[in-house]
C-alpha cells in the first residue's frame, strides 16, 4: 500500500472519530441545556459503549458501536419510561441518520439507578426509501 493511501486512511479515521466524539458532546451539551431550562423531566447523557454484535450493519465500527445514553433521575424508572426516552431519539430521523453513518448499530438507554435497560437496533428504525420504520424494540 502506497504510503499515501495509508496515510489517507489514517486522517481519515481521526475525522470519524472526531465527528462521533463531537456528536456526543453536541448531544450532551443540549441534554444539560434542556434540563437547566426545565423542558426535559430528567437529564441525559450520552457516551460510546460497546453495543450489540447482531445489530451490526455495513457502517458498523468494529467496536465500540453502541450509543448509551444514561437517564439522570435518581429513581428507578420503570421499562414504558426507559422505551418513551429512547422512542423520542429514534423518532429524530436526522439523528438516526447520523449515528448511523458514524458507525453506531445500537441505541441503548439506561436509568442511572438500578440494572434496567433497552436497547434498539438503528437500523431497524431508518425510513429508507420514504417507508415507514421497524419500530421493533430488543
Amino acid at each position: 500500500m502506497p504510503l499515501a493511501n495509508l496515510w489517507n486512511r489514517i486522517l481519515s479515521w481521526f475525522r470519524e472519530r472526531n465527528d462521533r466524539l463531537q456528536l456526543v458532546n453536541d448531544f450532551n451539551m443540549a441534554a444539560r441545556q434542556a434540563w437547566v431550562a426545565g423542558y426535559v423531566p430528567s437529564c441525559l447523557k450520552a457516551s460510546i459503549s460497546k453495543g450489540y454484535s447482531e445489530y451490526r450493519h455495513s457502517f458498523s465500527r468494529w467496536m465500540a458501536s453502541g450509543f448509551r445514553i444514561c437517564v439522570l433521575s435518581g429513581a428507578q424508572l420503570s421499562k414504558q419510561d426507559i422505551k418513551y426516552i429512547g422512542e423520542a431519539i429514534l423518532s429524530n430521523e436526522q439523528l438516526v441518520r447520523q449515528l448511523v453513518v458514524l458507525g453506531w448499530d445500537t441505541l441503548e438507554v439506561h436509568c442511572d439507578v438500578g440494572n434496567y435497560g433497552c436497547r434498539w437496533a438503528l437500523k431497524e428504525h431508518l425510513m429508507l426509501g420514504g417507508g415507514n420504520a421497524n419500530n421493533g424494540i430488543h
